[in-house]
């Protein structure tokens, strides 16, 4: 049987429960492996398309990077109690394409992300970022759970 070694793991990030459900599961890979982990972010430039082009564009945008710092942070702080070198990566355009091309064109080994987004409409279904990532990314993805209250 082959030995799987991850040495570059990327969480893909939006600060929801269930991602940081995904960067615990990723900071033990790293600790196990060695590897070291990219806390990935996107700010979705989703949004800016039906706003006009004015300052609740740059104050959406900016407040977007806020919650992106936020995300990664968290991931950062975790890889800090663990003794797991944390690098975040915040990027900007539509986040599935950019998470896989994040991921393929800088040699990651594995994508750890939650199942579920920030959205309460993803509860029904996979999440459209993670099912994109799923379907589309050449490097194999981990898909995370959310647990369930009891």
């Amino acid at each position: 049987m082959k030995t799987v070694n991850f040495k570059k793991i990327m969480i893909a990030t939006d600060g929801s429960v269930c991602s940081r459900m995904a960067a615990n599961n990723a900071i033990e890979l790293a600790r196990l492996s060695g590897g070291t982990v990219y806390a990935v972010y996107v700010v979705s430039t989703d949004y800016f398309s039906s706003m006009a082009v004015d300052l609740d564009w740059e104050r959406m945008r900016e407040a977007l990077k806020k919650e992106g710092n936020q995300a990664v942070n968290y991931v950062t702080g975790i890889g800090e109690m663990e003794g797991v070198r944390v690098e975040p990566v915040l990027l900007e355009g539509h986040p599935a394409d950019e998470l896989i091309r994040y991921a393929e064109e800088e040699g990651m080994d594995i994508v750890v992300m939650g199942t579920l987004g920030k959205t309460g409409l993803d509860r029904l279904f996979l999440g459209s970022v993670a099912g994109n990532m799923v379907r589309n990314s050449k490097v194999p993805v981990m898909v995370v759970k959310e647990k369930r209250r009891s």
